[in-house]
């Protein structure tokens, strides 16, 4: 049995863990010049390429064989939690009113330049699922949904489209309790620029 993976972790800086970790940096050779993936590396046994630093395997090629990439990505926001008991107190609803302030919108992770678009969404976004549906309608395989009411969105907005990148539902979800988090953040005086 074949399994794609396509794990993100994110961290306030990765650069920490990975000093911990024993990883082989992802390689991306089917561009020139040949370089390390910005995010992705492997905790199990890959080829090296020890001139480069990197898989001797584009990470496409890499999948395609079974290999497991994890993506680390830095999310500059989580660096402003403090501890884990800071972070679950953050994973509260936030002020979801503030999303029809430009000026509050214009700070957020993933929706600074997304104001116009919230603006043509026939009912608010006031809670997780919807702003996980409003993060995969701005993606280009779904943009088709934007204006349409939620329960119209949520026919199909989890459906992978024919042409044009998509967000599955569990990236979606994450990104939109990181969106959360942030709110609240800047709502208790925290600046994240």
């Amino acid at each position: 049995m074949k399994f794609n993976s396509d794990i993100d972790i994110d961290f306030g800086d990765r650069d920490k863990i990975l000093k911990h970790i024993k990883h082989i940096s992802a390689a991306m050779r089917n561009v020139k010049p040949i370089r390390k993936h910005n995010t992705g590396i492997y905790v199990n046994e890959i080829p090296y390429d020890a001139i480069n630093d990197i898989s001797n395997i584009d990470y496409a090629e890499a999948e395609e064989r079974g290999y497991t990439k994890l993506d680390f990505l830095n999310v500059h926001v989580y660096g402003l939690v403090k501890d884990e008991n800071h972070l679950i107190e953050l994973m509260r609803d936030p002020n979801w009113s503030k999303l029809k302030e430009e000026t509050f919108v214009s700070q957020l992770i993933h929706l600074a330049n997304q104001y116009s678009t919230l603006q043509k969404m026939p009912e608010p976004i006031d809670s997780i699922p919807r702003l996980a549906m409003f993060l995969a309608i701005i993606r280009p395989g779904k943009k088709h949904l934007i204006g349409l009411p939620w329960s119209e969105v949520a026919k199909t907005v989890w459906d992978k489209a024919e042409d044009g990148y998509t967000f599955k539902k569990a990236h979606a979800i994450g990104y939109a309790w990181l969106v959360a988090v942030h709110m609240n953040l800047i709502e208790s005086g925290h600046s994240t620029n």
